[in-house]
């Protein structure tokens, strides 16, 4: 390969969340951390080179955006996805998860149901009960070590509860579905019917695997985009998540309005310089360190897989369709999830986000992150097999 994903980068001492904040965050000070989805992997040398102009010239002042800005988003959509966006639709937030806090608020009263597809990213959830909303669930089912959406569920809970606003992760996060487009399909065409908001979270959209194909939600039905919102960001592609720069694309001029006084309402305006130059530089010259990138995790992935058939068959990995995050099914070992989350923690000395994080649907499921050099990996799944002795 072109670029070394072997390196190992000593990321302790440098403020990282990751690495440096275990006991900070309840646990033991020598745990090792396969918890959150950042990568290990330095970003591709393209990016690095943008930001070293910044510090080189020394001024950091207040920076906007201008059209090469949206033609270096929109081209990357455009190219990979079929995503055919302008410019008046793109709204700057400093992340997805507040960009689902502004949709919450802009969309919904206090009090409202807002629909999710548990077990899905914790701060989904966190977003609405902090919002003062309720936390209703189209609960994935799995079925053969796949999970499926119970529409005839999703329509009724809709309808009974007079859900307002939709959140869907697509790809889904922590069960690594990528949704075909028949099920987007179908989904687009009940919030339709019944005049739900799909704020779409598409950060995972450049992790797909197994000749699948992601689909931008508006671009499955072009009715769809009357109530889209899409959520996207380099920093998932390309390790940028300390940079806080996502792009929110809003189609519906009476959505977009709305949206853009609510982020307005929350103190935001301008992103940081650093996060619009990586941004441009990683969707002008990355295109080919994430080719490798992804080999190297389609290898990880491989890694695992043997792993766990070899020395831990009680734990079954959901085989992902998509994210470098993995979704593993521990119930084959016979413990309660109190228990399983115990020996990772202090026998197996493992920082994993348990699958009860995720709502009760995750109890005795582990999601481990697989993005990082392969002896790490190594590494911290022997540990992980101390769980079953």
């Amino acid at each position: 390969m072109k670029f070394d994903f072997d390196e190992v980068v000593e990321r302790r001492g440098t403020d990282s969340l990751k690495y440096d904040f275990a006991v900070r965050r309840g646990k033991p000070a020598d745990v090792f951390p396969l918890w959150i989805a950042d990568m290990d992997f330095r970003t591709a040398p393209c990016v690095i080179e943008a930001l070293r102009r910044d510090v080189e010239l020394g001024v950091f002042g207040y920076t906007e955006t201008q059209t090469p800005y949206f033609e270096a988003v929109a081209g990357w959509y455009a190219r990979r996805f079929g995503f055919e966006t302008r410019e008046e639709w793109l709204i700057k937030t400093p992340g997805l998860v507040f960009a689902i806090g502004v949709a919450v608020q802009a969309f919904t009263n206090p009090g409202d149901a807002v629909l999710l597809q548990l077990p899905v990213y914790y701060p989904f959830s966190e977003t609405i009960a902090d919002g003062g909303r309720r936390v209703l669930s189209n609960t994935l089912v799995e079925r053969g070590g796949r999970y499926e959406i119970e529409f005839e569920d999703f329509e009724r809970k809709i309808v009974e509860e007079r859900v307002k606003l939709f959140l869907l992760c697509s790809p889904h996060n922590p069960v690594g579905r990528v949704w075909t487009r028949e099920e987007l399909q179908r989904l687009g065409e009940i919030c339709l019917a019944h005049n739900v908001i799909v704020f779409s979270d598409e950060i995972h959209s450049d992790f797909v695997y197994g000749g699948r194909r992601h689909f931008v939600f508006p671009t499955v039905d072009p009715r769809f985009e009357k109530i889209s919102i899409v959520g996207t960001s380099p920093t998932k592609t390309f390790n940028l998540a300390g940079l806080q720069i996502s792009n929110v694309f809003v189609p519906n001029d009476e959505l977009r309005a709305v949206y853009k006084r609510w982020v307005s309402a929350f103190g935001y305006s301008q992103a940081n310089m650093a996060g619009i130059h990586a941004c441009v530089a990683a969707y002008t010259g990355g295109e080919e360190w994430l080719g490798e990138l992804k080999e190297y995790l389609a290898a990880n992935l491989a890694f695992t897989r043997e792993f766990l058939r070899e020395r831990l068959p009680g734990v079954r990995l959901i085989e992902p369709e998509g994210t470098y995050l993995v979704w593993l099914d521990c119930r084959g070992l016979g413990l309660t999830h109190e228990e399983l989350d115990r020996r990772i923690l202090h026998k197996a000395k493992l920082w994993l986000d348990s699958g009860a994080i995720f709502g009760t649907a995750g109890e005795g499921f582990q999601r481990i992150n697989i993005a990082c050099p392969r002896s790490v990996l190594k590494f911290a799944l022997e540990r992980f097999a101390l769980i079953a002795e």
